[in-house]
């Protein structure tokens, strides 16, 4: 599909057909997600992906009983990493040697500053790893759907439990789930309607901020949406 097909057309489905998505097809995906930005090229994110029927039942418990993480052919735990220092070796020595550092000095100087990040208290340092982090979640749920693999986030689930669930190791933010699957020929979620979007003069504001009370936007309620849920 073109970009502009993918995002007009992705839907957040809930209603999986029986087919499994094979695992060359979700790897494809991640091969695409993986290119998603985040602050310092860090790449905070972690994907485990759930396809054993065992595995999602366990996380459907811990997802307040949600039938389409087990309906779905695969379900994705998006993780963050809260150390921003994690992969920062990696990261600046590909800087130095494509040029988009100096040398080994102008090296170090930004990793002083990754590593005073690694100084934030807790609650920054996850408001931070779940801003990057949903940058790949969003580019999975394209990357899945120029697959032809529906998707669906998901944020209702008990983090805590997930994490022992899972044995998830310390340090590791859950940030949502995704569910991965083909899309039942009777979805409701891609047959009905597309559902309500604000227009663009509504929610763009050039030079100055000026919201739009609820309600006033008269022009919302006939401007056909372009995207779903």
């Amino acid at each position: 599909m073109d970009y502009d097909e993918v995002v007009t057309t992705r839907r957040s489905v809930h209603d999986y057909a029986d087919e499994t998505v094979d695992r060359e097809t979700v790897e494809a995906i991640f091969e695409e997600v993986r290119y998603a930005p985040s602050g310092y090229n860090l790449q905070p994110w972690e994907f485990l992906v759930l396809t054993d029927d065992e595995d999602r039942e366990r996380l459907q418990e811990v997802a307040g009983g949600q039938e389409h993480v087990t309906d779905a052919s695969a379900a994705v735990v998006v993780l963050g990493n809260e150390d921003p220092t994690a992969h920062v070796d990696r990261v600046l020595d590909d800087w130095v040697e494509k040029d988009y550092l100096p040398d080994e000095d102008a090296k170090e100087a930004v990793r002083e500053n990754v590593e005073g990040m690694a100084d934030m208290a807790e609650d920054e340092r996850r408001v931070w790893t779940t801003r990057s982090t949903s940058l790949a979640a969003m580019a999975l749920m394209n990357a899945a759907w120029s697959h032809g693999v529906a998707s669906c986030p998901m944020e209702g689930f008990d983090a805590e439990a997930l994490v022992e669930e899972f044995d998830i190791g310390e340090g590791y933010e859950p940030v949502m789930l995704v569910t991965l699957g083909y899309p039942a020929d009777d979805a409701d979620d891609v047959e009905n309607a597309r559902k309500f979007r604000r227009p663009v003069d509504e929610i763009v504001h050039f030079g100055e901020f000026d919201p739009v009370a609820d309600g006033e936007g008269e022009q919302a309620a006939t401007t056909p949406a372009t995207g779903d849920d």
